[in-house]
């Protein structure tokens, strides 16, 4: 049985043989995970169609077209391998347990078809020596002070070298095109505002423990987010258009990109029909992208139509950005951390939850009065959710 690089979509063309999970000769079993392989959008795990002894034809590292017959699986087992049984884990889930040294094969997984996953791993894993205790340190007393010199000795000749040079991955390389693309083909502004979350946080606290009874999730802030906007695109429809040629190309859906930080680059999966979506619905689909991103199950199909985004770097510990537009889309809004901060509220000066907004938008088809609008609106909804949460 030939493995073949699959087809992903339309404009992948070729993809990087990343790193094979098996050796070369091995014996595999069906739907055991064999490699990853990474194109310009996206990382995917390659399964056994079937169990057999694994050839491999191109190793790791090199770039070949799609549909190329990267390796094959021969019926039979390898010479002098012992059956047993391999249990399937997602490339996070194996990580972490070499980092843990923890079995995977010992392990039960609770993912989907009987998957390992990270959490699996967590749980088995033993907690680590929490004293600080290292090697004693060894004192040298010496009878005669060491004379003071100014000499510099060349450094040894078997130090390692302290440069490494590695070829930028198809998904980075993509990344340093559209970032450098967006710099020289759009004119690119940011304005900013700041919100109290003193309402959300309230929010969230109140109703936190029925919300994840009743839907089986978090109810987190990125959702509010996203209903702020949404409502925000329907009165500034700029925002949420496209420039194709010399039309303007205006959406009257919300289709909203969440960025998410990944081991290999940031992606940018979309939530279809935003505005039709209840608070659940978003929160649950959040829930899904990161968990298909951290075991390389992330689709094309995820990816694609967006026509506005969201990037929380709040999460990095990040204070105030200028988030960067994700090309044909004319509109990103960046989230920050939130601080506890002096503020004036009817005269007196209060302590609040305040957090940096940031729009960043395409001044070609967005006059600054649009996007100050907007982000105003977004503003106001997240100062004051109850109305947007109750009809959300």
């Amino acid at each position: 049985m030939e493995i073949k690089i699959p087809e992903v979509g339309e404009s992948v063309h070729d993809a990087l043989v990343a790193k094979w999970l098996k050796d070369d000769g091995s014996t595999v079993t069906k739907d055991e995970p064999l490699c990853e392989i990474e194109t310009d959008k996206i990382t995917l795990e390659l399964n056994a169609d079937a169990s057999g002894v694994l050839t491999i034809t191109i190793p790791a590292g090199q770039t070949v077209p799609v549909g190329t017959v990267i390796g094959s699986i021969a019926p039979g087992s390898a010479i002098g391998a012992q059956p047993q049984a391999i249990p399937p884990a997602s490339p996070a889930a194996r990580k972490l347990a070499a980092e843990k040294g923890v079995d995977a094969a010992t392990l039960s997984g609770t993912g989907k078809g009987g998957r390992i996953t990270p959490e699996d791993v967590m749980k088995a894993a033993v907690p680590g020596d929490e004293t600080g205790s290292g090697p004693e340190l060894l004192v040298v007393r010496s009878e005669s002070p060491v004379p003071y010199t100014t000499h510099h000795e060349p450094p040894p000749s078997n130090l390692k070298p302290r440069t490494r040079r590695v070829a930028m991955t198809p998904i980075r390389r993509r990344i340093a095109e559209r970032l450098l693309a967006v710099r020289q083909q759009t004119a690119m502004l940011t304005s900013f505002n700041e919100a109290d979350l003193t309402r959300i946080i309230a929010l969230r606290k109140g109703h936190g423990e029925h919300f994840r009874e009743k839907h089986g999730v978090k109810l987190g802030f990125m959702s509010f987010f996203v209903k702020a906007c949404c409502e925000g695109l329907k009165e500034f429809p700029a925002i949420n258009a496209a420039i194709d040629g010399s039309d303007i190309v205006y959406h009257d859906y919300c289709n909203i990109g969440i960025a998410i930080g990944a081991e290999k680059g940031l992606v940018v999966p979309v939530l279809r029909d935003a505005e039709r979506l209840h608070f659940s619905e978003i929160e649950q689909q959040i829930e899904s992208f990161a968990v298909k991103v951290k075991e390389n199950r992330l689709a094309i199909a995820d990816l694609e139509g967006g026509t506005f985004s969201i990037s929380n770097g709040g999460v990095y510990g990040s204070l105030l950005s200028t988030p960067i537009l994700n090309p044909p889309q004319s509109g990103v809004l960046g989230m920050h951390a939130i601080q506890d901060r002096a503020v004036v509220r009817d005269g007196q000066v209060v302590i609040r939850p305040m957090m940096y907004l940031a729009l960043s938008y395409d001044h070609r088809i967005v006059d600054g009065r649009e996007a100050v609008g907007f982000l105003k609106r977004v503003k106001e909804y997240v100062e004051e959710p109850e109305e947007l949460f109750l009809e959300g």
